[in-house]
């Protein structure tokens, strides 16, 4: 028997956890973002043939490998930047 589409999405959300290339899973993120970040997001999308969801990781891994990039993995700055605490929303 065929599933029905409640069943597809829920068996795809069961799986995205231990997705991705490494096995270390997706996360969903839900937000909201002005207009013109939107529009940008878009643009950038199309200029380079691939999907919003792509341009935002290339922007956001590229800006975390730039920070990396700067702290030396003794000093206290690097514990602070990989705590979770130090997170502000």
């Amino acid at each position: 028997m065929a599933k029905t589409a409640a069943q597809r999405q829920a068996s795809y959300r069961a799986r995205r956890p231990h997705a991705g290339e490494d096995g270390n899973g997706e996360r969903r993120l839900n937000l909201w973002v002005s207009t013109r970040t939107d529009l940008a997001i878009e643009r950038l999308a199309r200029r380079y043939c691939v999907t919003k969801r792509e341009i935002v990781e290339r922007l956001v891994s590229a800006m975390d490998d730039r920070i990396i990039a700067t702290l030396d993995i003794d000093a206290p700055e690097w514990d602070q930047y990989f705590t979770a605490a130090s997170v502000t929303q």
